[in-house]
């Protein structure tokens, strides 16, 4: 806090979120921690805001502070009132939120986006890109983003393309399910293949390794990624999967339709051999009861 600022109580009602707050408020073991020292010992550090023209505020700093108090039915929060640009406001945003210990991929993300984007605007540079590698063009505000939490500028626009990815991988990198590394690989792929995977993943029970998220963008860029070939790439044998039976598509062709989801030719083979086993089972009975 400079000179200039001052701490005021301000009612809670009148507080609002950052608009597209990239980080998640949970009620997690840190949360029940928080709001038990709240409750003991009240807020400690007043949280950060710019006022709006409507006269509300916008939190800047102390999403988690303000969620607490309201579990604790606390009508009024110490603020401190910021005069920030838009861009100054998202940059100050990202940055106090980003010295958190536990922060998901998701979280990172977007973020760094939002970072990158007002830097943009500030006119620092207005080159950017969502590759997924440095580029001359875009390195100082990749490199300068990186500095400030310690990631290298690859390793921010590997972040930032996770963006691209559908919600339903997003939440399996958060879970550390599919790493970042094949999950970048995984965000070149349309929309369509995407939820074709997750619709594989679900049914296999697997995710995919690195090398078999490569071979899926390099086949997608050549048009040739459909639910049959990621369903053969995925029903390939992993070190750390159990054994299975595997039946290729082209087995099965006859039976079904190109293009069946595997989950529905999985289902319709189980139903069939339930047919087959209780038909098994009547002949064996009739066979005894001669």
């Amino acid at each position: 806090m400079n000179e200039n600022e001052h701490v005021e109580k301000i009612s809670i009602d009148i507080i609002d979120d950052f608009p597209d707050h990239p980080f998640k408020v949970q009620d997690d073991d840190s949360m029940t921690m928080l709001i038990e020292s709240i409750s003991e010992n009240g807020i400690l550090y007043p949280i950060i805001c710019q006022k709006k023209e409507d006269g509300r505020y916008e939190i800047i700093s102390g999403h988690r502070r303000k969620y607490a108090c309201e579990k604790l039915g606390i009508s009024e929060m110490p603020v401190i009132e910021r005069k920030l640009t838009k861009e100054e406001a998202i940059i100050a945003m990202v940055d106090s939120n980003l010295q958190r210990e536990s922060i998901l991929p998701s979280e990172k993300a977007k973020a760094y986006k939002m970072k990158m984007d007002a830097m943009k605007k500030q006119g620092q540079r207005t080159d950017l890109t969502l590759s997924p590698v440095a580029t001359k063009l875009n390195v100082d505000t990749a490199s300068s983003v990186g500095e400030t939490f310690g990631e290298s500028r690859d390793q921010v626009f590997r972040y930032i393309r996770l963006n691209e990815l559908v919600p339903e991988l997003l939440d399996l990198v958060d879970e550390g399910k599919i790493g970042l590394r094949p999950a970048v690989e995984l965000s070149y792929l349309t929309e369509g293949e995407q939820r074709d995977l997750v619709e594989t993943i679900e049914t296999e029970e697997c995710t995919p390794s690195h090398d078999q998220a490569i071979r899926m963008r390099k086949l997608s860029q050549q048009g040739i990624l459909d639910m049959d070939t990621i369903f053969e790439i995925m029903r390939e044998s992993k070190g750390n999967q159990n054994e299975r039976v595997k039946i290729p598509m082209e087995r099965l062709s006859r039976y079904f339709a190109r293009g069946t989801p595997p989950k529905q030719v999985e289902d319709t083979i189980i139903k069939a051999l339930e047919y087959y086993s209780a038909a098994m089972k009547r002949k064996r009975d009739n066979r005894d009861s001669r």
